[in-house]
Parts: structure tokens; C-alpha cells; sequence
């Protein structure tokens, strides 16, 4: 049974190449336009063309997000978009309004089509439509039980894909009006302003006396807010579906997330298609403690056992669990060129505040992770630095073993 594909979120062309670098077999991505991230950095076409360019010289694949429900002044500019799509060859289009599947399939016949979660897919009947209309792959819905998920496989001879981490919608498959009513802006054309994660208390005017509960320090009950999603202790169950792609969400995350997701579910597969169950579980502890250190809410299974109940969400704060921040990544080496070969040490790029005598971790993609303490910094004029405290700066640190590139230094919170 072949491996399922997986499918990793690049919200600019640093996190395509963290992507890549820690395992993916692909990325999706978008444009500055048709896109539902409209706020994820997304990729100007000159970005695209590199980023196509650089994920098939690595024999990977992109595929672009082209779904937006379109209005009727979308459809002025989407045949030339489509078209330069073509041009640069990507490797298929994330679609889910009707009218753009049609002008895709007379615009760019070629083109492989892929179903939008925002399609609502749910049943078999659904599916086997959608593919009579020149779609090639199927992103189901999210609220799809395991049972469903087994069904559904077992009546649609087409490619499957299901989501397996990160943030959830308390609206059906993120169809969403809450940021259209509030703000103004549509979370349907890519502008949500996640009103899901806001503070709330609900009165029924109908119903005096029946108040959903809230705390009596007046902050407010988070009454839409869905835990994250996490299906890694699950993949045994889902490995006989024979689905083509596992896909993370999280275009609008950090490089760093996208680099630790990747990792662990690029072994966890690895592991599990090439090494069996039992290897599989032994493992699992430590991946589920890598993803205990990016930036989460609490997990949970989603729809995958039924339909979620209260513990699915969190009443109380909408705030993420942060118990690492990351503070640096390893230049690439055509990076370090203007910087300088220096001896004894690696250039890299501060992302948080970090300082001399510090203890930071290593996440990196061909090895374990690893801690260090760091003893000294050097700016580009080659002076030494006690703190590393201006953004995006560069920097030579001093380390007692080799780091590749795109490797990832990380500290502990204090609490």
C-alpha cells in the first residue's frame, strides 16, 4: 500500500523551503489573489515562479489555492491567472466554487483539479459528482468519522485527501459569515478575522434563566472556540484507507511550525508504512511531545470517533499553548556567502530574543533534537554581542557540533 502524500501549508516562500527541507512531499500555497489566506504573506507571481521551480528540481510537488467563492468581477481576471498557473507548472489547483472548476476546465483543460474542503464533501455521492465534473482529487470535509472516511474510500476510485492537523472551524468545513457580520471582512473571499477565537456570552431572550456558563471574572466565555486537530495517534487507523495525501493546516503559521509538523509526520508515516505498528508505537511518545512544543491550542480528534462535545473546546481563553519560542534559524549557504566563512561557528537569522548563556534547543531535519548553551555571539562587523535583540538579525554563534541548513534554535519558555 503506497504511502500517502504529505501535504504541508507555505505561506511565503521561506516556509515552501522549511517545508521541503523537513520532509513534505508538497506544499500548497497562493497567490495574492482567489485565495482563502489573504493575510499568510501568499506568493507575488515572481515568488511563485521560484518556489514552482525550486520544489521540481527537488522531484516535489505545489499546488495552489484558487478558492475563494467568487463574486462576478473575480471572473475578469481569473482566465489570466489560470493561465499563468499553466505556464509556470504547478502541479494542480485547490478549487471549490463552480463557476472557477469551469473556467479552469476550459481555460486550462490540463490542469489537475483538486476539490476544496470548502466543497463540503461528505458522502460517496458527492465525491463520484464532483469527479464527473474533472476533478482529481477530492479534499474531504472535515467532519468526516472514521467509519465514514472507510466508506467513502471504499465507493470513490479517485485520490483522497483529509486534513490531520491543525486549527478547526467551528463553521462546516470553514464556511464562515461570523467575520463578514462583525468586520466586514469575508472569511468566504480570505480575509477572516477568526471572530471564533473572541470573547462571547450567549442570552437567549426566549429562554430567561438559561445562561451558558461563564467565568465570574467577567473575561468572557470562548464559546466557538474548537481545540486543534490532531490525528498522529490515529494514523494506524487510517492506513488501510489507502488516502493519496495527509494535509497540515497552517498557511498563516511560522516557519518553525511548519518545520516541527512536518517532521514528525514525515517519520511517523515513514516509520509506520516501512517499520509496522509496533515500531510505530514506541515512537509516539516523542513526536507527541514535539508537537507539545510548537505553538498550539489543546488537541483533539476532531470528528474522527463522532461528533465533538464540550471537550472538543475551550470556554476559557482562546490564547494558544506557547512553551517554546523560536529564536533563530541556520542561513542556507548561499545565504552566508556575503557574510563571510568564518571559522568556528554558523551564521543564522534571530527571529526572538536570545542571549549568551542562554540554553536553546535544535530542531533540525536529519537528526535528533539537541540542546546547547550558548556561549558566544558575533554581529556581521565581527564584534561580539551579548544579546541577540534586533529582528531578523544576523549573527555567527558558536556550537560544539555541525548544523545543516534550515536547522531550528528554539528556547524554553519560563513559566
Amino acid at each position: 500500500m503506497r504511502k500517502p502524500e504529505i501535504l504541508a501549508p507555505a505561506g511565503n516562500l521561506e516556509k515552501l523551503k522549511f517545508a521541503f527541507a523537513y520532509g513534505a512531499d508538497a506544499v500548497y500555497a497562493a497567490g495574492s489573489a482567489f485565495g482563502l489566506r489573504a493575510y499568510a504573506g501568499n506568493f507575488e507571481q515572481s515568488e511563485m515562479q521560484i518556489g514552482v521551480d525550486y520544489a521540481h528540481k527537488l522531484g516535489k510537488k505545489v499546488y495552489i489555492t484558487v478558492n475563494i467563492f467568487a463574486h462576478e468581477q473575480d471572473f475578469n481576471s481569473l482566465p489570466e491567472y489560470l493561465h499563468f498557473l499553466q505556464k509556470i507548472a504547478v502541479d494542480g489547483l485547490i478549487v471549490s466554487d463552480p463557476g472557477v472548476i469551469a473556467v479552469a476546465r476550459r481555460e486550462i483543460p490540463r490542469m489537475p483539479l483538486h476539490l476544496s474542503t470548502q466543497a463540503n464533501c461528505t458522502n460517496s455521492q458527492s465525491a463520484n459528482f464532483w469527479l464527473s465534473q474533472g476533478i482529481s482529487r477530492i479534499v474531504l470535509a472535515r467532519e468526516l468519522t472514521l467509519e465514514e472516511l472507510k466508506d467513502i474510500s471504499s465507493k470513490v476510485k479517485a485520490e483522497l485527501e483529509i486534513f490531520i492537523h491543525g486549527a478547526m472551524c467551528m463553521s462546516y468545513s470553514g464556511r464562515c459569515l461570523l467575520s463578514n457580520y462583525l468586520t466586514g471582512r469575508d472569511a468566504n473571499r480570505g480575509e477572516c478575522t477568526h471572530p471564533c477565537r473572541w470573547r462571547y456570552a450567549l442570552v437567549e431572550e426566549k429562554r430567561p434563566g438559561q445562561y451558558f456558563p461563564i467565568e465570574e471574572d467577567a473575561r468572557g466565555s470562548y464559546i466557538f472556540n474548537s481545540h486543534d486537530l490532531c490525528l498522529l495517534p490515529y494514523l494506524p487507523l487510517l492506513k488501510d484507507l489507502n488516502l493519496a495525501s495527509y494535509k497540515i493546516e497552517g498557511r498563516m503559521k511560522s516557519a518553525y511550525y511548519v518545520a516541527s509538523t512536518v517532521k514528525v509526520y514525515r517519520e511517523a508515516v515513514d516509520v509506520l508504512w516501512e517499520k509496522g505498528e509496533e515500531e510505530f508505537q514506541k515512537k509516539l511518545p516523542a513526536w507527541l511531545a514535539e508537537m507539545d512544543k510548537v505553538s498550539h491550542r489543546d488537541y483533539s480528534s476532531g470528528f474522527l470517533f463522532g461528533k465533538p462535545g464540550s471537550e472538543a473546546h475551550n470556554i476559557e481563553t482562546s490564547n494558544y499553548i506557547r512553551e517554546y519560542s523560536f529564536v533563530g534559524r541556520v542561513l542556507e549557504d548561499s545565504e552566508c556567502d556575503e557574510l563571510g566563512k568564518r571559522e568556528y561557528g554558523y551564521w543564522i537569522e534571530q527571529r526572538n530574543n536570545f542571549r549568551v548563556g542562554d540554553t536553546l534547543e535544535v530542531l533540525s531535519p536529519d537528526e535528533e533534537s539537541w540542546v546547547f548553551r550558548v556561549t558566544a555571539l558575533r554581529d556581521t562587523a565581527d564584534k561580539m554581542v551579548d544579546v541577540a535583540k534586533h529582528p531578523q538579525q544576523k549573527l555567527k554563534i558558536s556550537l560544539p557540533r555541525p548544523l545543516s541548513p534550515y536547522s531550528i534554535l528554539r528556547k524554553p519558555k519560563v513559566n
